[in-house]
């Protein structure tokens, strides 16, 4: 500490220009409902490195969050089965937000508070991700098909360095996805589940529910302000 002469009062840095807080707050979110559900399928162990950042992770500020954990099922039916749970509880139901995190992504500790801002920015999309690549050399960015093709289709986007690229379907190991979306009732259901057939074809959860979704004119993108890694246990690299 300065050597200072005191006098009685401070008003603080944040109140003495107002004006300038109140608009980093409305930025922030700050006074809006932030209220989300964090859906983590765990069919088996989760790495530490994993839990080390989710740990970490910040929530903002006097809002609701809750975590669940869907323990000893297949990605697709944990994500459909513990929706399904949301949704049919009076209060879960309420809640603005879900967002998956899977057992091997590892967010930023602000990756929370920066997507539901990137959300509460552009209410066009009905979910949108942080940027994490497929693991192994050679990954590429999880920004599944680009909207101006056609036909519709999921070759991956390049990214691109602080930019929110819309897509035509997200991963969802980091992903926030609006409440609302799963209320409605045309959508397909199961919303998830991944498929290897000759009647259905070859399928991740994630692009199967994607599929149907932009059907019915739901929109994603990816933040690739946010980078997420992904983490192999087999080789403890971090992609």
């Amino acid at each position: 500490m300065q050597p200072q002469i005191l006098s009685s009062y401070d008003a603080g840095r944040h109140a003495i220009d107002l004006d300038a807080t109140i608009t980093r707050l409305e930025a922030e979110g700050a006074y809006r409902d932030l209220s989300t559900i964090i859906i983590v399928p765990a069919l088996g162990s989760v790495p530490t490195k994993a839990v080390a950042s989710w740990l970490n992770l910040m929530n903002p500020p006097n809002q609701k969050v809750v975590r669940l954990f869907a323990v000893g099922m297949e990605v697709g039916d944990a994500y459909s089965r513990t929706i399904e749970a949301i949704i049919a509880h009076p209060d879960l139901s309420q809640y603005k937000y879900i967002l998956t995190l899977e057992h091997d992504n590892v967010p930023p500790p602000d990756g929370l508070v920066r997507i539901l801002r990137s959300a509460e920015d552009h209410p066009e999309y009905a979910a949108i991700g942080g940027l994490y690549f497929t693991k192994g050399y050679g990954g590429v960015a999880q920004i599944w098909g680009n909207p101006a093709e056609h036909p519709v289709n999921f070759k991956p986007q390049p990214p691109r360095d602080n930019a929110l690229i819309e897509c035509c379907g997200t991963g969802m190991g980091f992903t926030l996805f609006r409440t609302s979306l799963f209320k409605d009732e045309k959508l397909r259901k199961p919303w998830f589940k991944t498929t290897a057939s000759t009647t259905e074809g070859c399928a991740t959860q994630d692009l199967y529910a994607w599929a149907d979704f932009r059907k019915h004119g739901y929109r994603a993108a990816i933040d690739c302000s946010i980078k997420v890694g992904h983490y192999d246990l087999g080789q403890d690299i971090t992609w």
